[in-house]
C-alpha cells in the first residue's frame, strides 16, 4: 500500500519525474490546459529553477518541506482560484464516471475530487497498468466527451500531470483530508467528490 524502497520502482520522465510501484497508493493531479495564466506558470517555474540550483539534492526533511510549501502548495492555491474556463464545473460527472470505469481493473480508487479546473485522485496501481497509460486514457476519453458537450475541438487538458507515491499512514491521512476538503469553498453541483470510505 505504501512506497517500499526494497521493491522495484519504475521511473520515467514526462516533464516531471514519475515513479511507479505496483500495489502502491499514488496521489495524482491533472488540470485543464487553461487552468493557470502563463504569467503564474512562468513565475513559479523561474523561482523553482533558482531554488533547485541553490538547493541540490539529496534534501533533508526541512528542505523538502520548504520546497513543498513554496511550490507544490502555492500551485495548488493558484489552481483553487479557478482560473480559465472551469468547464469541469458543468461537466465534472464525465470525469467522475471515467474514473469509476476502470476501478478494480486497472487501479483501485481510494478517493477523488473533480474541481472546476483540475482533478485530484488517490488510487492504488495494479500490476501492468502504468500511471502514465491510465492518465493518458482518462484524459483522451474525457477530452473527447467534454469537447463534444461544449461543441468544440482542441486541447482540453494540460499534457503534464503531477504524482506522488504515498509514503506512510500520516501521508495517506493528509492526502485523504486534502482531497475531501478541496471543494470546501464551492457550491454543491460544481464538483464531484467520492471516497471509498464514505
Amino acid at each position: 500500500m505504501f512506497l517500499d524502497p526494497e521493491k522495484p520502482i519504475g521511473k520515467h520522465r514526462f516533464g516531471l519525474p514519475h515513479w511507479h510501484q505496483d500495489d502502491t497508493l499514488v496521489f495524482v493531479t491533472w488540470r485543464l490546459a487553461d487552468s493557470l495564466p502563463q504569467s503564474v506558470i512562468s513565475h513559479i517555474t523561474r523561482t523553482r529553477e533558482t531554488f533547485l540550483k541553490t538547493h541540490p539534492k539529496p534534501w533533508d526533511q526541512k528542505t523538502a518541506s520548504e520546497y513543498n510549501r513554496r511550490f507544490t502548495l502555492v500551485l495548488e492555491e493558484k489552481l483553487d482560484d479557478c482560473h480559465g474556463s472551469c468547464c469541469l464545473r458543468q461537466h465534472h460527472t464525465i470525469v467522475s464516471n471515467a474514473l469509476h470505469h476502470f476501478d478494480q481493473e486497472r487501479y483501485q480508487l481510494d478517493c477523488f475530487v473533480v474541481m472546476p479546473n483540475h482533478v485530484h485522485a488517490l488510487l492504488k496501481l495494479k500490476a501492468n497498468h502504468p500511471l502514465e497509460t491510465i492518465i493518458h486514457s482518462l484524459k483522451r476519453h474525457t477530452a473527447r466527451e467534454i469537447n463534444k458537450e461544449l461543441k468544440q475541438t482542441g486541447k482540453l487538458w494540460q499534457s503534464k500531470y503531477w504524482d506522488r507515491l504515498i509514503r506512510s499512514q500520516n501521508h495517506l491521512d493528509w492526502t485523504r483530508r486534502y482531497i475531501t476538503e478541496n471543494p470546501k469553498n464551492l457550491r454543491q453541483g460544481e464538483f464531484s467528490l467520492w471516497s471509498a470510505g464514505l
